[in-house]
């Protein structure tokens, strides 16, 4: 690669410094807390359109790859490449400032948390980051929000306050609101696991629509059928590494690693 940086043109603007077909690349990444490392030297390419799901025992280092991507926890090795844009380059450079903003406009996160603004109504939540990031008015923000939440099944919930909605509807209401700044990317970080089975379907046939459409996303869940309908591909971590990946099928049904093996078989027998 021959750039380690990125360079702004304009405010909003990246220079593409890489070429690689996938949205996202990622080369040897590792993070390391302290002592421990969390993601030890895991590599692969997500095609653009591909769902990636990542499934793997507590602990696993699942939640802290995703949160390398768009630099939320800053990689202590490897290269990240988003969207043809170099993310860390091999010598640690990462983007920054204004660039780092840019980033993180084109990758959408969804938490396990809904991190809504408790006093702005659903609309608000939806259209204030695109008034602030992008620069549309608020009558152009509130109609994308309007066209986002009739998306998730919410348009009727735009004037409430999130207090108001069940544990799902705010889980709808944050991915409309992740989708509010058309990410190329979208990351899920458990986006299930705080709801109760029938509340959880609801945003799981929203994450279904958004994979059907096409849209570039890697899924940390538990939900193993989900990820076996829906993903293109599964890939088991296990003690920070990558351990296997492949097809749905294969992976959950016929698993090649020992770990693997093990960490199905716990489940199965729950």
């Amino acid at each position: 690669m021959s750039e380690a940086h990125t360079s702004a043109i304009g405010p909003n603007h990246l220079v593409p410094v890489d070429s690689s077909p996938g949205a996202v690349v990622l080369r040897g990444v590792g993070k390391k807390f302290t002592d421990d490392y969390a993601v030890t030297d895991v590599s692969l390419t997500v095609a653009r359109g591909e769902v990636l799901a990542i499934i793997g025992p507590s602990g696993a280092g699942k939640s802290s790859l995703l949160r390398c991507i768009n630099l939320l926890d800053a990689p202590t090795a490897g290269e990240i490449v988003v969207d043809g844009i170099q993310v860390r380059g091999a010598d640690g450079t990462t983007v920054a400032g204004k660039e780092l903003a840019e980033l993180r406009r084109r990758v959408g996160m969804v938490f396990q948390s809904f991190n809504l603004f408790p006093h702005l109504s659903v609309l608000q939540n939806v259209s204030l980051a695109q008034t602030r990031v992008l620069g549309r008015s608020k009558a152009e923000a509130n109609a994308r929000s309007l066209d986002l939440l009739e998306r998730v099944g919410l348009a009727d919930k735009a004037a409430q306050h999130p207090t108001r909605l069940s544990g799902g509807q705010q889980q709808r209401v944050a991915i409309a609101r992740a989708l509010a700044l058309d990410p190329s990317v979208m990351l899920f970080d458990e986006p299930t696991s705080a709801l109760d089975p029938e509340l959880g379907l609801e945003v799981l046939a929203v994450m279904r629509e958004l994979a059907d459409e096409g849209m570039t996303m890697l899924i940390v869940s538990h939900e193993l059928h989900f990820a076996e309908e829906v993903s293109d591909r599964i890939l088991v971590m296990a003690d920070g590494r990558a351990i296997e990946s492949g097809p749905p099928e294969q992976v959950l049904r016929n698993p090649t690693h020992a770990r693997t093996q093990q960490f199905l078989g716990a489940l199965h027998e729950r």
